[in-house]
């Protein structure tokens, strides 16, 4: 078989490290991109994982990305996009600068990379992209205008390339997580202990299901919560 190749963009110490530790344990090689990889060291260690440093809202950087794995490992045959910019703020009060990096960083960004996969995909005939999305793809709340516009736009591009892609034997899916993720949220040991909030090894065992799902019976759009959290 052909050997996976995974590249996670957006990597940190969340899901991300999750997906990567469980990626490389079922015989992917994996690709690691983040604006900082100095924190990639030890989960790159763990993984095997190559880092590259990439800014996701700039189209050089992200066509840079894809040459340098394709270089080292191969052109991807499976993309999480797990990028993004969380932004609060009242209406009113909003920096408009601001709010435009975080749609770049949630929305554009996913484009960007998304384009370059699509394309390495298309002429491979088949892969699978991923792209990590949030309560706020499907329910925005107060004071979260900034951060929902992003997701929203998210979530139009799955579905658009969902539908666009999938006649040619490329997976498109788009992941709702509904609740906090415990590496992110859970303060206290009482809290990591709980199902107050999403695993993060457990989500990433639900993007693998995606991935190895078959093409008879895809998901376009997967929504996962704790039992706890309201719908």
């Amino acid at each position: 078989m052909k050997t996976e190749i995974a590249l996670i963009v957006g990597a940190g110490a969340g899901l991300s490290a999750s997906l990567a530790r469980l990626f490389a344990s079922n015989g992917m090689r994996v690709a690691l991109a983040a604006r900082n990889i100095d924190k990639l060291g030890a989960l790159s260690a763990d993984t095997g994982a190559i880092a590259v440093t990439c800014d996701t809202t700039e189209p050089a950087e992200v066509d840079a990305l894809f040459r340098e794995v394709g270089h080292k490992l191969g052109d991807p045959t499976v993309v999480v996009y797990n990028a993004g910019r969380r932004l609060r703020g009242s209406i009113e009060t909003l920096d408009p600068a601001e709010v435009q990096q975080a749609w770049l960083a949630s929305c554009f960004g996913g484009f960007l990379v998304a384009q370059q996969a699509a394309r390495r995909m298309l002429a491979a005939g088949s892969g699978t992209i991923l792209f990590t999305g949030a309560t706020a793809s499907v329910k925005a709340f107060p004071q979260s205008a900034a951060f929902a516009i992003g997701k929203f736009g998210l979530r139009a591009l799955a579905q658009s390339m969902a539908r666009e892609l999938a006649p040619k034997n490329i997976h498109v899916a788009h992941i709702v997580i509904d609740g906090g993720i415990a590496s992110s949220y859970a303060k206290s040991a009482e809290d990591r202990g709980s199902d107050r909030f999403l695993d993060p090894d457990a989500i990433a065992r639900e993007y693998l299901h995606l991935i190895r799902q078959h093409p008879s019976a895809w998901t376009w759009e997967l929504e996962l919560r704790p039992y706890s959290e309201s719908f």
